[in-house]
């Protein structure tokens, strides 16, 4: 699904309108029965409605959804804010429209007063702000939105959250509806998927309004979700003929004295993932630990408590290095000297990536097409702070652009950014896989694809997806709270599976 910005949407409307030979209000009466229709099926007819409007076409979609609520016999009262002493034209028509049902339908709230006396078993709708709003609420407007905050009622909002901006990510303390459900046009807003604003939508509904699909076809974004669709699309069967030679051979390098464990979640992530042979590298202090914990992995070392020489090991398809490897001096050595020979992509993580942060020079040496693994704080050791995190993740697009590489910037819903700075946000994944170890395994299961032929985009975006979905998978089983990284591990056989149940 494409992810398209305030001004993008607006001119999918218009398009819309155009193409569809309708007037916007009739395309307001189309998102407002959707919206209706949603509440049909969810919300038992029993139930009471305060619709809360804005004076602009939000308000218009709440004013309609009021209209329609009352004429299917649900109990239902708009307030009109008086935000502005200007109605947008079509939130002006149903506003005449509900009047001329029942004037009692809607009350106009004047400026600086506030609704004091809604019940908590009724349901408020938030139609006060759209994606229209480029700037933080203030003022009387803010105090409202505070005050609608503080009640216990459930809420559900229009579109967006009033006061959260689509194409930004809200400051500190910034006066924006929390709802426990949003009811979304069409799209996600690209605020939704970024931890500042993701407490405020609460669970998201996408309602299809009927928006022009030509448009949305044609019209370019550098930003959409990955799909399970998407991930089927990539994903390729297992070659009935093959054998360990054919299915690629992985090298994990990694580890340091007391943290090998880091090393083992990987190498065993990149068998998991299907790599045909796997291959670690470690210091001699973990030989042991390696060939106990994974006996199918073949060990080499290099150093006795931290790796002092990393070199390619055979006719090795793919490359993982950092997991646990430690920032020795030696170690610093021995990445700048592979970095610097190295002429095929490899994924570079945790440990890796803070020694490149100090040494920014060894950026312009990493091969074209690598991945790297960056969670947000390892990402501003390397290319600097940034006021949050959606400014982050367009940041990392222009260092991908810039080195002709990969980043896979974690969070909640992690980012992968092509060279091209194309960014595709994932949706798989929970708050349980927040546990020690759980990067170690993502960084295995991408080299593990990468060996088996997999671009080293494709195997990013798959390999995400797939760590997500087995993290899901693990979860519905032991909870988020008893998750930990090898019960990622343990469940990529039935994240695999999906792609055959389709």
């Amino acid at each position: 699904m494409k992810i398209f910005s305030a001004a993008q949407i607006r001119e999918c409307d218009t398009s819309t309108i155009k193409t569809g030979r309708i007037s916007s209000a009739e395309l307001m009466e189309r998102a407002a029965s959707r919206c209706v229709l949603w509440i049909k099926h969810n919300i038992p007819k029993g139930n009471l409605f305060v619709v809360l409007c804005g004076c602009g076409n939000n308000g218009g979609d709440g004013l309609a959804i009021a209209r329609m609520l009352h004429l299917m016999g649900y109990g239902v009262k708009a307030f009109l804010l008086q935000i502005s002493n200007e109605y947008a034209p079509d939130c002006n028509t149903n506003l005449q429209r509900l009047q001329q049902i029942d004037k009692d339908l809607v009350t106009i709230i004047p400026n600086g007063t506030y609704i004091t006396d809604i019940p908590e078993n009724i349901i408020v709708i938030d139609a006060i702000l759209g994606t229209g709003i480029n700037r933080a609420t203030e003022g009387w407007l803010a105090d409202f939105i505070n005050h609608i905050n503080d009640l216990p009622n459930r809420k559900i909002s229009i579109d967006m959250p009033s006061g959260l901006q689509a194409d930004d990510a809200p400051e500190k303390d910034s006066a924006i509806i929390k709802a426990n459900e949003t009811l979304s046009f069409q799209f996600y807003k690209r605020s939704f998927l970024h931890p500042e604003a993701s407490v405020f939508p609460g669970k998201i509904h996408i309602i299809d309004i009927g928006l022009d699909s030509n448009y949305i076809d044609t019209t370019h974004t550098q930003y959409q979700l990955f799909s399970p669709t998407k991930a089927a699309e990539i994903y390729k069967p297992r070659n009935p003929n093959a054998h360990k030679g054919t299915c690629g051979s992985a090298l994990l390098v990694g580890g340091q004295y007391g943290k090998i464990g880091a090393i083992v979640l990987s190498s065993k992530a990149a068998l998991r993932a299907g790599a045909g042979l796997v291959n670690a590298l470690v210091p001699e202090c973990g030989y042991n630990i390696m060939q106990t914990a994974i006996p199918e992995v073949m060990c080499r070392v290099s150093g006795d408590n931290v790796i002092e020489n990393i070199e390619h090991w055979g006719q090795t398809d793919a490359i993982g290095i950092g997991p646990g490897m430690g920032t020795d001096e030696r170690t610093k050595t021995a990445l700048a000297t592979f970095i610097n020979s190295c002429k095929k992509p490899i994924v570079i993580d945790a440990d890796a990536l803070n020694i490149i942060a100090e040494h920014p020079d060894l950026l312009t040496h990493i091969p074209k097409g690598s991945v790297l693994t960056p969670h947000p704080k390892e990402f501003a050791r390397m290319f600097g702070e940034n006021t949050n995190s959606m400014v982050q993740v367009d940041n990392a697009r222009i260092q991908a652009m810039r080195y002709n590489i990969n980043i896979v910037l974690k969070g909640k819903h992690t980012a992968v950014i092509n060279s091209d700075g194309a960014c595709s946000y994932n949706m798989t994944g929970n708050a349980g896989m927040a546990t020690g170890g759980a990067g170690d395994v993502l960084t295995g299961i991408i080299t593990g694809l990468m060996a088996q032929g997999y671009t080293p985009y494709n195997s990013a975006i798959l390999g995400v997806y797939l760590h997500g979905l087995a993290g899901n998978i693990a979860a519905a089983t032991l909870s988020q709270e008893a998750l930990i990284a090898s019960d990622i591990i343990d469940n990529l056989g039935k994240a695999f599976l999906s792609f055959s149940a389709k």
